[in-house]
């Protein structure tokens, strides 16, 4: 197979979307230990926590401590999850580098997910884009079920489309496009990121495959002959969605960088450094791994 691509940057979601969904809830120093392994690895952008009710994701507290505990690489963009103002100014307060806002592709999910309309997600989305323009610090924004519902199966592309769209234009630098619960194909994810490409330049899009089917990489390859060229992965396959019954874990990312370096896609993570953070996962905090690849290196700290 040809490479679809010279170059993909990798944003690792392990620390915030991978550890929500786990049923413990990881002590804020051993999070910055996994924090601190990730950020020697490569990686140029490390999403270390949410700025959410701990009532609601207890997984999340102490994001702040998270933030000011770790020790920053150079070269490292250090993002936290906000949904709404009150969140953006304590991520702003931890010193984030980077925020992320998120809405749903439908209804059902953005009541279960955050308890609001789309449209009133919107609202709370705008003024989080407001005050971090005030910060001069960019914002993500995240599009969750674009290729499926856990409520309401099916979901529109015009829908998907729309909420990128307007979180573009709202001011968001880059729409991550998820398929939350997994039951994406790869000519189905092709044909979502064409559509919202048409309104969206593929320059500034993501995407955040779940692994549900097993079909995670073959839908980011799919991707990648569109010119999307940013993907998200969590370390060790780790995550779901505590909203979105069934999902299994994100796209491990030590099984993308393994596949692009086979194909000649540049990363610049190394794998060995990866491996060295399962291990401690695995063995310190007894998380399995739940993805297919094994580093072949040693395992370098």
């Amino acid at each position: 197979m040809s490479s679809p691509c010279a170059a993909v940057r990798i944003v690792e979601v392990g620390p915030r979307d991978g550890l929500q969904n786990e049923q413990w809830c990881l002590p804020a120093r051993q999070r910055i230990d996994l924090i601190d392994i990730l950020s020697r690895s490569g990686l140029s952008t490390i999403e270390v926590g949410s700025f959410v009710s701990p009532r609601r994701v207890p997984q999340m507290a102490n994001s702040d401590a998270v933030l000011a505990g770790i020790r920053r690489a150079a070269g490292v963009r250090y993002s936290a999850l906000v949904p709404n103002l009150a969140g953006m100014d304590a991520a702003l307060a931890a010193g984030a580098d980077e925020v992320a806002v998120f809405l749903s592709a439908t209804e059902s999910f953005s009541q279960r997910n955050i308890n609001c309309s789309i449209a009133e997600s919107f609202e709370r989305a705008a003024t989080v884009v407001e005050r971090a323009k005030e910060a001069r610090i960019p914002v993500r924004g995240y599009v969750s079920c674009v290729l499926g519902c856990p409520y309401e199966q099916d979901v529109a592309l015009s829908a998907v489309v729309a909420v990128a769209e307007r979180l573009a234009g709202m001011g968001c630098h880059e729409i991550s496009l998820g398929d939350t619960i997994g039951v994406g194909t790869p000519a189905r994810a092709r044909a979502m990121v064409q559509a919202v490409a048409s309104v969206v330049p593929a320059s500034r899009l993501a995407i955040h495959f779940h692994d549900t089917h097993g079909r995670a990489i073959e839908n980011v390859l799919a991707c990648l002959e569109d010119g999307v060229t940013v993907v998200d992965g969590a370390v060790g396959g780790l995550g779901g969605c505590p909203y979105a019954p069934g999902s299994s874990g994100n796209l491990a990312t030590e099984e993308l960088v393994a596949t692009l370096d086979r194909l000649g896609v540049a990363t610049g993570v190394d794998l060995d450094t990866l491996e060295y953070a399962i291990k401690v996962l695995e063995e310190e905090l007894g998380v399995i791994r739940r993805s297919r690849c094994t580093a072949m290196g040693k395992g370098g700290r």
